[in-house]
């Protein structure tokens, strides 16, 4: 099949992809728009992932403070380079998870970072109200690991729906910012002030 120019421009505006990625994305799915955005993502997402363990060390601190002044949040979002760090890109996702954290309030970075004994106190909390509920054996298992994913998306950032829209979480943000700036970036720290708590 014949990759026209015309495809590659409709692919590069719906996915802002590289001309010569979108080329690439055309052939692999023999001009199919949909599976070419698919073979994209996916190409997008394996990227990020080879990028994880490349140390990252530059960045800014974000901070946000709502307008009435009763909340505030600082996070250190770290990338591999101080070119990156000073990117409008970099820039901005930084600004939206401060003001993602300054609204959602979560705990932990990742899950790695609940402590044990939270965690197990969790668990306790979980197998106990299953029981109430009269669930035994593989069901109250079920009912736990649910309870458990829950717990852990609404404690962890990076598993929380970004506030501005739910289709997306801030991993998901982050590993697009990576496979957006070509950078390994990572969510180090933050903290968060509210007036009073």
């Amino acid at each position: 099949m014949v990759i026209s120019a015309a495809m590659i421009k409709q692919l590069r505006e719906a996915t802002g992809a590289g001309v010569l990625d979108c080329r690439k994305a055309l052939e692999a799915t023999e001009g199919d728009l949909e599976k070419a955005k698919a073979w994209l993502k996916d190409k997008g997402l394996a990227a990020a992932a080879k990028k994880a363990d490349r140390v990252a060390l530059e960045g800014l601190v974000g901070s946000y403070i709502h307008h009435n002044h009763r909340v505030a949040v600082l996070v250190e979002v770290n990338c591999e380079s101080d070119f990156v760090a000073r990117t409008d890109g970099f820039t901005t996702l930084t600004q939206n998870i401060a003001k993602h954290i300054a609204m959602a309030n979560p705990q932990y970075v990742k899950p790695e970072d609940i402590p044990a004994n939270v965690l197990e106190e969790a668990k306790q909390g979980f197998v106990a109200e299953a029981q109430a509920a009269g669930k035994t054996g593989a069901e109250l298992e079920v009912e736990v690991e649910k309870k458990l994913k829950k717990f852990y998306e609404d404690a962890c950032l990076v598993l929380q729906s970004y506030v501005l829209d739910d289709k997306v979480t801030i991993g998901g943000m982050i590993t697009q910012g990576i496979t957006d700036l070509k950078e390994n970036i990572v969510v180090r720290r933050f903290i968060r002030y509210e007036l009073g708590a």
